[in-house]
Parts: C-alpha cells; sequence; structure tokens
C-alpha cells in the first residue's frame, strides 16, 4: 500500500513538473469590449437626417423640422439588407452637425417630434431598434458633438445639453455597442438665429473624460470612437484604406479627439500603452448623405471587395456607409452592390485549405502550445514559442499539390500584439519562394499573392516583440486576382 501511494505522489509530481506555463501578456491588451468589437469586423453606418432632404452634406443648422418627411421609412428593410450582406450591425447618425434629432429628445424641438413624419409622433431610433433586434444585429449610435442649431454652442451650458441627449440614447433604445464621436467641431452655423462664427479648443472644451464616464456607466460593453478612442480609433482617412503596417496600440495621453492625427493614426503606435485599434469608415457612395445624383456612383461589388481587403484583411473594422434615400429606404442600386458583394465574399472564401491539414513548427512552447492549434477551428487555441525565442516558423503540408493564392492569419491578442514582421514562401520547385514580405498581424490579416501550385506553406515569423502567439491560419484559391 505504501509503495503504490509513493507512485502516485511521483506521478502527480511529474505531472505537475511537466505542465508548461503559458505565456505572460505583452503590452497592452484589449478589453472584454474590445475583443466584442474586433468580432463584429464589417457593420453599417447609416447617415439620415434633414440634409437627405435638402441635399447637403452638412447642414447648416437653420433648417425646418418639416423638410424631414420620409414617405416610407422602413428601418426593417435596412436591417433586413445589413443582414442578408453579412454585417452584424448599424451605426445610426442619430444627430449630425445640423443639430436635428431622430429621436424626440426633450431637450429640443429640433427633431422628428416637430416634424410632418408621422404626425410628429415618430422615433427613428425606437424603430431601429426593434429592427436590428428582429434581425439579430448589433446597434450604434452617432451623436455629433457640434451642433449648428443650439443657441448655446460653445458655452459650459452646452455640455450639459449634450450628455442630456447622450443619456437619452443609452438608456432608452437597449443595449449599444458602439458610440461614434465625429472629430468636426466648430465653425459657421446658424446658432439660434446668431449666423455667426463659433470657435472652440477641441482639446479641453468638451472635458471628454466627463463624458465618457456617463457612457461606462450607462452601457458598460459599449466601445466608444473618436479620433483618439478611448477603445477606438479613426484610421485617419475616409478613403476605405487601413494602413498594411496597423499597430492597435495608440500612445492616447498625446492624442484628443479632432486633432491633427491623421498620419499616425493609420499605423499607429508600435510602443503603444493603450489598446486602440483601427474603424475603417467610409461610403458606398461619393457622399455620406443620400443624393439622386450619385444613383449611378454606387461602388461596384468588385470595389467592395478591395475595401474589405484594406480594412478588415489589414487589422480594421470596416463601418460601411449605406444612406436612406428620401423614402427612408436603402436605394436599389446599393442594395444590388452589397448583397452581390457578399456572394463575392462567399466565393472568395469558400473552402479552407490548410483546416485539418498536417502542421508543423521549428520550435514549441510545449504541450498545449503545438503548431496543429493554428488550424482547429478553436480561436482560444494557439500555437507559441518560449519565451526567449521571438521568431520561428510555421508549415502547412496541403499534402497533394494545390492551388493557393490567398491567406488569412490571427494572433492570440488576448496577450498582446507582437508580430513585427513575417513571410509567407512556398515550397516549388524543390525549394523555398518567397511570395509575401508583412509586418503586423494583430486580430486578423488577409493578404493576395499571385495565384502557386505548391504542396507546402511556409510562414516564418521573423521578428516578434515577444514570443509569437499565432491562433488561426487560412490558405484559400481565390477565383479573383
Amino acid at each position: 500500500m505504501k509503495k503504490t501511494f509513493c507512485l502516485i505522489i511521483s506521478i502527480i509530481s511529474l505531472s505537475a513538473f511537466s505542465q508548461v506555463k503559458p505565456p505572460e501578456p505583452f503590452g497592452p491588451v484589449p478589453s472584454e469590449r474590445q475583443l466584442a468589437w474586433h468580432e463584429m469586423e464589417y457593420y453599417m453606418f447609416v447617415h439620415f437626417t434633414v440634409n437627405t432632404f435638402t441635399d447637403k452634406e452638412w447642414g447648416y443648422g437653420d433648417e425646418k423640422e418639416s423638410v424631414f418627411n420620409p414617405t416610407a421609412l422602413d428601418c426593417r428593410q435596412w436591417a433586413r439588407v445589413a443582414r442578408d450582406a453579412g454585417m452584424k450591425g448599424i451605426i445610426i447618425t442619430a444627430k449630425h452637425h445640423d443639430g436635428f434629432c431622430l429621436w424626440p429628445s426633450k431637450f429640443t424641438d429640433h427633431s422628428v417630434k416637430s416634424s410632418t413624419w408621422d404626425d410628429g409622433k415618430g422615433d427613428v431610433l425606437r424603430e431601429l431598434r426593434s429592427a436590428c433586434d428582429e434581425y439579430g444585429l448589433k446597434m450604434g449610435v452617432y451623436l455629433s458633438p457640434w451642433d449648428r442649431n443650439s443657441s448655446i454652442y460653445g458655452t459650459p451650458e452646452y455640455l450639459t445639453y449634450y450628455r442630456n441627449q447622450l443619456r437619452e440614447l443609452l438608456t432608452n433604445y437597449g443595449d449599444i455597442f458602439e458610440v461614434w464621436f465625429d472629430g468636426a467641431n466648430g465653425g459657421d452655423g446658424y446658432y439660434g438665429g446668431t449666423r455667426e462664427i463659433r470657435k472652440i479648443d477641441n482639446k479641453t472644451y468638451y472635458n471628454w473624460p466627463v463624458t465618457h464616464e456617463i457612457v461606462r456607466k450607462l452601457q458598460p460593453s459599449a466601445v466608444m470612437f473618436s479620433d483618439a478612442g478611448p477603445d477606438i480609433r479613426w484610421v485617419g482617412n475616409e478613403s476605405g484604406m487601413g494602413s498594411q503596417t496597423n499597430w492597435s496600440l495608440l500612445r492616447k495621453d498625446e492624442m484628443y479627439p479632432g486633432g491633427d492625427f491623421a498620419k499616425i493614426l493609420g499605423e499607429g503606435h508600435e510602443n503603444g500603452n493603450y489598446w486602440v485599434p483601427a474603424e475603417v469608415d467610409v461610403s458606398i457612395r461619393p457622399g455620406w448623405f443620400y443624393h439622386q445624383n450619385q444613383d449611378s456612383l454606387v461602388r461596384s461589388p468588385e470595389n467592395l471587395m478591395e475595401l474589405y481587403y484594406s480594412s478588415v484583411g489589414r487589422n480594421s473594422n470596416l463601418l460601411l456607409n449605406v444612406p436612406p434615400d428620401r423614402r427612408g429606404i436603402l436605394n436599389e442600386n446599393d442594395v444590388k452592390s452589397l448583397l452581390a458583394f457578399r456572394e463575392l465574399l462567399k466565393k472568395e472564401f469558400d473552402k479552407d485549405l490548410a483546416k485539418g491539414m498536417k502542421v508543423s513548427a521549428t520550435s514549441i512552447r510545449g504541450k498545449g502550445y503545438e503548431a496543429s492549434n493554428i488550424n482547429d477551428g478553436n480561436p482560444e487555441t494557439f500555437w507559441a514559442t518560449n519565451d526567449n525565442q521571438t521568431y520561428g516558423d510555421i508549415i502547412i503540408d496541403l499534402g497533394d499539390t494545390t492551388e493557393v493564392n490567398r491567406i488569412l492569419i490571427q494572433e492570440y491578442i488576448k496577450l498582446g500584439q507582437r508580430v513585427q514582421e513575417f513571410q509567407v514562401s512556398a515550397f516549388i520547385g524543390g525549394e523555398w519562394k518567397n511570395l509575401i514580405d508583412g509586418t503586423t498581424i494583430g486580430y486578423k490579416i488577409i493578404r493576395k499573392f499571385p495565384l502557386v501550385k505548391t504542396s507546402r506553406i511556409k510562414v516564418t515569423f521573423s521578428k516578434s516583440k515577444a514570443c509569437p502567439l499565432i491562433s488561426n491560419i487560412e490558405l484559400y484559391r481565390s477565383p479573383g486576382n
């Protein structure tokens, strides 16, 4: 009995001794709300207000409420199209710079309650909430800090007004996944009839930390967007282009909403001390609001595919604006392009050629961190090297000679963004031939390369801040170039 007991103790001790220590987090890591946002990837922006009916991009603030009168408003159609297009949510311009509110705010008459639409009893936000729930979408709100209608804009009293409106949006319309704060602030406007120019110090005037605390209290799962976060940052342009080098990091304390940081925001800061990933906002039309003369200028499905590669494919989320027309529905041309793009996406990523294939690595951290974790379909497993090894190769054996022209790679970002340089090569004619030289990865990158016929693909992680942690690699033979 004594010998058996000792043997059991020895086995337990050996098992405990042989367990591999997991990697420690390195640098900033995403919060739970940011992780949920990363998984959204692609969702709809809806620009809709008095501008839709005045044919403007920026309303001056003097528009009569009666001009807002959609003849067939159908938020269910917006949501149905978004779902069918593969989107996961909708963010709406609850209030743009003109100050007109799409909900019956208690704090101004410049809203739908003073319009002729639905006899002043309508509430676009309420209808959108119901539609998002019906079609399984998340909902976000855009509330412009600039208000060209308000007579008190530029004074301390306006901050109370703005925050009261924010509270209405965050308490009356269910769960909000993103709150969007625009960087356009101050200039000429109606301002209650004064018709003057009002300038503010956008670094100090809004006292953003106080507003951020309101969001944290009322919608703790929501991320906040602005030029500089605090949760999500602007990509630095409105052309749909993310940066191929894209750190989900910022030295946030050096930045503020509305600042002149466009050149920085694309790449982020390699040595940033906050997790603030990039969002690509771009419109399906030349303008952000609907204009009839742009009905023939809607982006093609092929162009939307390019936007997808330059946003989702570059460690960013894609926020694609689709503006309703004067009827209050998404125009037929926009819908046709969106749904055709969805079909292109299905064909582009039809079959993961790496799934279930044999995978090897030059080194592994130990049990639980094998190379096979990169194609097991589980985002919570990952390949890792030892702490002191910041490089390594993964080789995917495709078995037979296979045509390949796309690769998708994901880091395990719960423990930080690490990879600084990587290469992809194919085994052709008895030697490795380079296909891609890359830099950052982050949540996800998707890269194209010329079609090759190969039986093996190698991904070399040649430089990393700490031991690389790779959770997923996929390979595809796309019908596109």
